[in-house]
């Protein structure tokens, strides 16, 4: 017998930890032998003719789906075009995304044989060796039916599923208990084919927290893996360097000594290469847990916070546990450190967060200068008490995944309209990293920073510029366009800028129309580089280069006031990853000296 557990992901880079936790833990404890349990993960943007085609070929006998709010459509479309070049197949959903209108979805989709509710190891395990049993077992009394499935009542033994039976009546068993968080292998055997992709790990199930947005909040009994086990498995993705290792631990910290111990290990174990990413609650964070996290090297941990709002009625509203003066304490603290990477998160549509409300959250949050602002969309999830609540608060939300907010008792739609053009704004001239100079330079122009970022998207969407796929240079024209409309008088300063946030990141050959003129200045450009081939001063680890190579890795530009700026490409900020830059000035005799850049180009 063939299992083939599916995923479809958002992007190539992602891995879908569910699935391979469910084959290790079936490949650990199966009764029978026989089959083979197989791993096939896609991404939403590959052609479903050719996931279609994969399967086929595959042939398996029983194939599970992995289902979430942003594959749910391409699953059920996939499984409908399967069942037709398949028809023995069994076909079984998994995950968030049918655990909470298991019943309603047979329904409507007569091909899907089965659904695991909730948690899904021990299920799959049993059903696993349910089917694996009848394949090399003779059990009196039993058929072939369509698509492979026997007729039999014994299915309803196994807890956390919804099945047809013999008789086409719908039949959901009893949930499951949670595991014991001990009790599940490493689900990595092989790290082999996930060297370009981000690995999910969990130390932890559950939240102690009831947001009414979160389905995470249903399950409240917060259940850990053994320290031991967890500096084990850690030892393995140090071992092979891997990229990135992101928790989708709820909250990681919510147990202070479960967290230091963990970041603790990281500190004294740190390969220099990989990187950690958690989900944290800021407000948790103590002193000692923020000399602990000072001493990290720059890209060794990262931390995602979900702010979400500071309206107080709201957070009382979503049961939301936050102590907003000791969060903001402590992302300024960390932001001080310059080693860890910081992703605020906000949500639009909100109970009691009208369109002033939001400017002002969006504002404090962007007082607190993360590295990365989400500007994200309430999401009415099935299950969750904002579902429950929707007709309390007008509630209107697409009525297909992933169920985002149309408007709101106090947010109308318009209104939402204005904060996707912010959203998208933010995306590229913020969290991109790319404007960073620029745009703090800007802030002093205006009094709110969602103001700001608004006047960009008006700028763009008066100017026919949006809807429009733009290349990183022509985003730097259009920014430059606006400055010119908005600032006149500063029009050479903010070329300076962007031309300076331009080469901090990329030594590129293409250069925007606004760019100055070098040709006055190619040949004391080209006598410093001949000087640094001779007697390398300021750029190490160059040794091995010619002036000529040394130009072509390295970059000399010329401002308006004559000063050269020179990028260093090969001494990046880890954090940032942008190049070192530093003022060249022409002493005597045709010498050159270094001074550091001005504080008015530095970012923190």
């Amino acid at each position: 017998m063939k299992i083939l557990l599916t995923a479809i992901n958002a992007k190539y880079i992602h891995s879908n930890l569910g699935i391979y936790s469910l084959k290790a833990y079936a490949d650990s404890r199966r009764t029978y032998k026989t089959s083979v349990i197989d791993i096939g993960e896609y991404t939403i943007n590959h052609s479903m003719d050719k996931v279609l085609q994969d399967l086929y070929e595959r042939k398996p006998d029983m194939v599970g789906f992995s289902c979430y709010i942003w594959n749910i459509q391409y699953v059920l479309l996939l499984a409908q075009n399967l069942s037709q070049i398949l028809p023995h197949t069994m076909i079984w959903l998994g995950g968030p995304e049918v655990s909470y209108d298991a019943g309603e979805l047979l329904e409507r989709e007569p091909e899907v044989t089965g659904i695991m509710i909730g948690e899904g190891e021990e299920t799959f395990l049993e059903l696993a060796d349910y089917y694996e049993g009848r394949r090399t077992e003779t059990v009196p009394g039993l058929k072939e039916q369509k698509k492979g499935s026997l007729e039999s009542e014994d299915l309803s033994h196994i807890r956390g599923i919804a099945f047809r039976n013999c008789e086409g009546r719908i039949v959901i068993t009893p949930p499951r208990p949670p595991l014991p968080m001990d009790r599940l292998p490493f689900c990595y055997g092989s790290l082999e084919g996930m060297e370009h992709r981000i690995i999910y790990y969990e130390s932890s199930r559950g939240c102690p927290y009831s947001c009414s947005y979160c389905l995470s909040s249903i399950d409240r009994t917060v259940r850990f893996r053994s320290l031991e086990l967890v500096k084990k498995e850690l030892d393995v993705f140090l071992k092979y360097k891997v990229p990135q290792v992101k928790f989708v631990d709820r909250t990681f910290n919510c147990r202070k000594s479960h967290c230091m111990a963990v970041w603790k290990y990281l500190l004294d174990h740190d390969n220099k290469v990989t990187n950690f990413h958690f989900e944290v609650s800021a407000d948790l964070i103590d002193q000692e847990q923020l000399e602990l996290l000072g001493q990290m090297r720059p890209g060794l941990v990262q931390l995602e916070i979900g702010v979400q709002t500071t309206n107080e009625k709201t957070i009382e509203e979503i049961h939301r546990t936050m102590d907003l003066s000791r969060l903001k304490e402590a992302v300024g603290t960390i932001r001080g450190f310059h080693n860890i990477h910081q992703h605020l998160d906000l949500i639009a549509g909100l109970p009691y967060e009208d369109f002033q409300s939001f400017k002002e959250s969006f504002d404090q949050v962007y007082r607190m200068r993360p590295n990365q602002l989400q500007l994200g969309f309430l999401k009415v999830l099935k299950g969750s008490h904002m579902a429950r609540m929707a007709e309390t608060y007008d509630l209107v939300f697409h009525r297909e995944p992933p169920y985002e907010v149309l408007s709101t008792k106090w947010l109308s739609y318009g209104q939402v309209i204005r904060l996707k053009a912010v959203e998208e704004m933010v995306e590229v001239y913020y969290n991109s990293g790319q404007f960073l100079c620029t745009i703090k330079e800007m802030e002093g122009s205006w009094q709110s920073s969602y103001d700001m970022f608004e006047a960009i998207g008006n700028y763009y969407k008066s100017h026919n510029l949006t809807a429009v796929s733009h290349s990183r240079l022509a985003r730097y024209e259009i920014l430059f366009g606006f400055l010119k409309e908005m600032e006149a008088e500063r029009t050479e300063i903010y070329r300076d800028l962007l031309m300076y946030d331009l080469y901090l990141r990329e030594n590129v050959k293409s250069r925007p129309g606004f760019a100055r003129d070098q040709t006055p200045f190619k040949a004391v450009i080209r006598c410093f580089f001949e000087e640094e081939a001779e007697h390398p001063r300021y750029l190490t680890g160059y040794e091995a280069y010619d002036s000529r190579q040394m130009s072509k890795v390295a970059h000399v530009e010329a401002m308006g006031d004559g000063r050269l700026i020179l990028f260093d490409y090969k001494n990046r900020d880890p954090l940032t990853y942008n190049a070192r830059a530093v003022v060249i000035e022409p002493a005597d005799k045709g010498q050159f000296c270094l001074q550091s850049i001005s504080e008015r180009y530095r970012v923190t």
